[in-house]
């Protein structure tokens, strides 16, 4: 008996959109699409009637704005939702905030030529469809108003630690709440961090305002050829690759363009065996949450270098695809829940001072 078709619940206040993804879903052999909302407030009854297994969800609309309801549904109807965003500065804004209340992933649709727009993303779109029916959804709790959080207590120091040691980040959906978990507990005199998450251009940007309004290192988007500074977090622009390179006793940020690595650009790949490549036994390597197995096979080669590395396990994961992907290929030495992952390898760092390699 074949398995049963993703339903799929459109949201989109423009009708041209609601009827592009509808056909984009109903093209595939394993995802129909059950119905098409113009606001909220039918999307609302519709979702009721039809129980859909993944809900896409316009960020600006008429009535009730996407995010005021998607709020309410991981409050009081946990299920999986992919944001279809703008790609414009506001869209990027609003976007990332749909990622912390609950949203799996998002695609940015755009401004212009929507129709062939879309078409051309239509493999994106169906994927993360595909990785949202499988995702672990979480109910949002009641939390306080965007801004009026309590900052997270400081990190101790780290005291001396090597300036050689350097602290990479691989994550995809799920990725930005992720590593934002693991980013705010990092002190400020952390070794430098390099990330790549799956993004494309226009939304990093905003995430590394966001990640450095939060954080105690100072995060931003890496610039090509720049010196890598303990402190500090870099993160890969989205449409171009990260990478590290050595300059003398420097560290030095490589930001590229070129072909995407397993689809995908920036790719952890590219970041990960450069870390094998240069940084050898003086890096840390952490994979989070994501889709595929983009980082993998260099996080194993890291691993053969000389690196410490850990996984995000299953059940904190919104999607168990790179992390599993990397431990199959032996590439972790721990495998570990999201909230315990900063404090391990702050422990392995001060272990490490004074060039003792710490063992697992």
């Amino acid at each position: 008996m074949a398995p049963a078709k993703i339903r799929v619940v459109v949201v989109d206040d423009s009708a041209l959109v609601r009827g592009l993804l509808a056909e984009i879903i109903n093209r595939q052999v394993d995802m129909t699409c059950v119905g098409a909302a113009a606001d909220p407030l039918v999307a609302r009854e519709m979702i009721r009637a039809l129980n859909p297994d993944v809900v896409t969800l316009d960020v600006e609309m008429p009535r009730m704005d996407g995010i005021d309801f998607l709020s309410r549904l991981m409050r009081l109807r946990p299920m999986p939702v992919v944001m279809v965003s703008t790609l414009t500065e506001r869209g990027a804004e609003v976007t990332l905030r749909a990622l912390e209340l609950g949203a799996v992933d998002f695609v940015a649709k755009p401004k212009l030529g929507v129709a062939d727009g879309l078409n051309r993303l239509a493999d994106d779109i169906t994927d993360k469809i595909r990785a949202a029916a499988r995702a672990t959804v979480r109910r949002l709790a009641a939390a306080p108003a965007p801004g009026t959080a309590a900052a997270a207590p400081a990190a101790p120091p780290m005291g001396r630690v090597s300036t050689e040691k350097l602290v990479f980040i691989g994550a995809s959906t799920g990725g930005t709440e992720a590593t934002k978990e693991v980013l705010v507990e990092f002190p400020a005199d952390m070794p430098a961090v390099l990330i790549t998450q799956h993004m494309p251009p226009g939304f990093t940007t905003s995430y590394a305002k966001r990640l450095d309004s939060l954080c105690q290192l100072r995060v931003k988007e890496a610039v090509d050829g720049e010196r890598v500074l303990p402190g500090h977090a870099y993160l890969a622009p989205g449409g171009l690759h990260l990478s590290v390179e050595r300059s003398g006793a420097n560290y030095l940020a490589r930001v590229r363009d070129g072909a995407p690595v397993n689809r995908h650009k920036p790719s952890v790949e590219v970041l990960f065996g450069s870390a094998a490549q240069v940084v050898g036994p003086n890096a840390v390597g952490i994979m989070l949450t994501g889709m595929g197995a983009d980082g993998a096979q260099a996080m194993r080669a890291m691993r053969d270098a000389g690196s410490y590395n850990v996984c995000q396990d299953e059940a904190s994961c919104v999607v168990f695809g790179m992390p599993r992907e990397a431990i199959a290929r032996g590439a972790a030495h721990e495998v570990l829940p999201l909230g315990r992952i900063a404090a391990a390898v702050m422990a392995h760092l001060r272990n490490t001072v004074g060039g003792s390699m710490h063992r697992i």
